[in-house]
């Protein structure tokens, strides 16, 4: 009787103060995965073969898909996060976007039979390089606002490079005659575009959380 006097407690204990949750360490990993995701995208275009789905990207979108979901399951369960939750909700969503954008991208340009060309590797390594800093600013942001700070300078230029890349290979597009070549490239041009977005707002996600902490 006195057991479940205790165990009787202990749940309602449990239930006003849930255990702390890492979420640091769950957006380090989602932010690891999608690393991984842009980089097995890049490997994707390199093989040049659209007969072939880009699998590896799949398995590990559907991984990060399944990290924030279980973020946001325990968002709600939380009775205390390091940071403000809807910043922990945001980052994993856009985070969540970037790979989306890279899947949608390889299902277009097997769709539409658009090969890889030097604007969409340039484009999705910037991507990736942004996806790495990102990697270490959250491993670091807790013990070290200050240096996270420094870093996000450089994620941002990720982000204005494939601004500038896209807007310059519109351009070249638009010299040509071709209107049908044009549209599909701009359709895989924009999702990596798109893409560069969601790195955006995640990066200013990041600057308001290294705000907060410093």
């Amino acid at each position: 009787m006195e057991n479940k006097g205790q165990e009787t407690k202990a749940g309602l204990w449990n239930s006003i103060f849930p255990p702390k949750y890492d979420f640091q360490g769950m957006l380090l990993s989602q932010a690891s995965e999608t690393r991984d995701g842009v980089k097995a995208f890049h490997e994707w275009l390199d093989m040049d073969d659209l007969s072939q789905e880009p699998r590896e990207l799949m398995r590990i979108e559907q991984q990060a898909d399944d990290l924030r979901l279980r973020t946001e399951e325990l968002l709600l369960e939380a009775f205390s996060t390091p940071f403000d939750r809807q910043d922990i909700y945001s980052f994993s969503r856009q985070m969540d976007h970037i790979l989306n954008f890279c899947l949608s991208t390889a299902h277009e340009m097997r769709a539409f039979k658009v090969h890889p060309d030097g604007t969409i590797k340039s484009m999705t390594v910037s991507l990736h390089q942004g996806t790495e800093m990102i990697v270490e600013a959250v491993r670091i942001m807790a013990r070290d606002p200050a240096a996270t700070n420094k870093m996000i300078i450089g994620m941002r230029q990720s982000e204005h490079d494939i601004e500038k890349t896209y807007v310059a290979c519109m351009a070249y597009q638009f010299t040509t005659d071709d209107v049908i070549e044009i549209m599909k490239k701009r359709e895989v041009y924009h999702h990596l575009k798109d893409a560069g977005r969601a790195l955006s707002i995640t990066i200013d996600i990041l600057h308001r959380i290294v705000v907060e902490l410093a």
